[in-house]
């Protein structure tokens, strides 16, 4: 994973006042709660007393208690309470248990991995494109990959007559030109120029330009979006679980009409569509070996892969900053 970034980790309606919420996140083993104030908390899934996990216990309004003894915590990870040794008694830090940032935004939970002290207020989206009042609907589902190779896959246009043949690759559009790429800021943009082969030349990435108006985004670290059109948009965070998993959450974006109920209507069949569609590219993604990419990995890679290669080396970048 890159440190000192802002992760899409989990969707805020997943966060119920009433329960708590066990979750691996970027290799860590995270419980996350909401409080009366609507405020969220996350800290480590370990209770520093016994080692139970936390998860387990319950969501006391302004804190959490751990199931085993009761000890309670604050949102910040900080000890409050430890019943066995009564209301008197003072609360030693010794019992505090790790926190982490978290933000909430877009209906989605924001998780920062890395350094406290270097926490931004740039979480990653596409208000551009996803405009408020847009209906959308979600679907989740765990592949056995690391969410490097999961965000590859959405940013490989070699693969969809193959995988896709029959769905969005209809048409044999086998021969690769461009595609026409830019980067602009942390985020990749790029478009696909697909056509059935003939025996034409490939139309190089010079001669094509991204098209404003259909295209695929990638931002870093974790969130990929198909700008269909102004009216739809289908957008997914790869939440990354640990070095084999990765969590998908996809969305289907649309304000075709104007009434509500058939936005709502088109954004359930666009879920039905995409689920189709992650499934095909799922079977052939757990598959790939080795399982994290890098910039060097011993593939043998196309002209077609150039947003592939785009990711790998900014991933490669970013990664040496931090280190």
């Amino acid at each position: 994973m890159i440190k000192n970034q802002w992760y899409g980790i989990l969707p805020s309606k997943e966060l119920k006042k009433e329960k708590l919420v066990a979750v691996k996140r970027c290799g860590l083993d995270l419980c996350l709660f909401r409080l009366n104030d609507d405020s969220i908390g996350c800290v480590i899934d370990q209770c520093s007393h016994r080692g139970a996990a936390i998860s387990k216990g319950k969501n006391k309004g302004d804190c959490i208690a751990c199931p085993f003894h009761g000890i309670q915590f604050d949102k910040e990870g900080k000890t409050v309470f430890v019943p066995a040794n009564g209301k008197l008694a003072h609360v030693e830090e010794r019992f505090n248990v790790k926190s982490y940032l978290v933000k909430e935004a877009h209906g989605m939970v924001y998780f920062w991995y890395g350094d406290k002290d270097k926490a931004t207020d740039d979480l990653p989206y596409f208000e551009e494109f996803l405009k408020e009042g847009m209906v959308y609907s979600e679907m989740s589902d765990c592949w056995n990959a690391h969410y490097s190779r999961c965000i590859e896959n959405q940013l490989d246009v070699v693969h969809v007559p193959f995988v896709h043949y029959n769905t969005i690759g209809r048409g044999n559009k086998t021969l690769v030109n461009g595609p026409a790429l830019k980067v602009e800021g942390n985020t990749i943009i790029f478009s696909a120029y697909n056509s059935l082969d003939e025996g034409q030349p490939q139309i190089p990435a010079s001669e094509l330009t991204v098209n404003p108006n259909m295209n695929l985004r990638f931002k870093f670290p974790n969130i990929w979006q198909n700008h269909i059109s102004s009216h739809m948009n289908v957008v997914i965070f790869f939440a990354p679980i640990d070095d084999e998993h990765t969590m998908f959450y996809i969305r289907f974006y649309t304000d075709m009409f104007k009434l509500r109920f058939m936005n709502q209507l088109m954004a359930a069949v666009g879920k039905r569509m995409n689920k189709v569609i992650e499934r095909q590219d799922k079977g052939v993604v757990e598959t790939q070996r080795p399982k994290v990419s890098a910039l060097f990995c011993g593939e043998h890679l196309l002209k077609g892969d150039s947003p592939v290669i785009t990711y790998r080396k900014m991933r490669d970048d970013f990664q040496k900053k931090e280190d």
